[in-house]
């Protein structure tokens, strides 16, 4: 079985794009905090890259924002991809296939500005396709 649900906060805008065949696939991370602090007594806060094909891509593009809380509902999944110099960077993420948001839409001009970009602000190529290499 493979399902996995995580409720945060979108670090940054959502990114959508639209594939020649009609496809629409929207890329986004969310923040999750854990639910202990660690030995300094700070919470940890983890990144969680994800993704969604079809009308939920559409539905998290058109109404979620930086800040937004959001719960996430889907699929673990696993891919790579091969960088200019050769590397192969291999990524996993939320294929998400459930969004909810858990707060009322607010307009782009009111989003959370300000706030010092995180570590969860990387950006990974989306895949090609929703079809996984592993």
């Amino acid at each position: 079985m493979n399902q996995v649900g995580i409720v945060g906060r979108l670090t940054k805008d959502p990114v959508m794009r639209e594939l020649p065949e009609g496809r629409v696939h929207t890329s986004f991370v969310v923040a999750v905090s854990r639910n202990y602090k660690n030995q300094k007594g700070e919470v940890e806060t983890d990144f969680v890259l994800c993704s969604s094909w079809g009308r939920p891509a559409l539905n998290i593009h058109k109404y979620c924002h930086k800040g937004a809380l959001v719960a996430v509902s889907g699929r673990l999944q696993s891919r790579f991809y091969d960088k200019e110099d050769g590397t192969r960077v291999y990524v996993t993420e939320i294929l998400g296939d459930q969004i909810r948001f858990l707060d009322k839409k607010k307009e782009k001009a009111e989003a959370v500005q300000g706030e010092p970009e995180s570590a969860a602000d990387f950006d990974f190529p989306p895949p090609a396709t929703d079809k996984v290499t592993v």
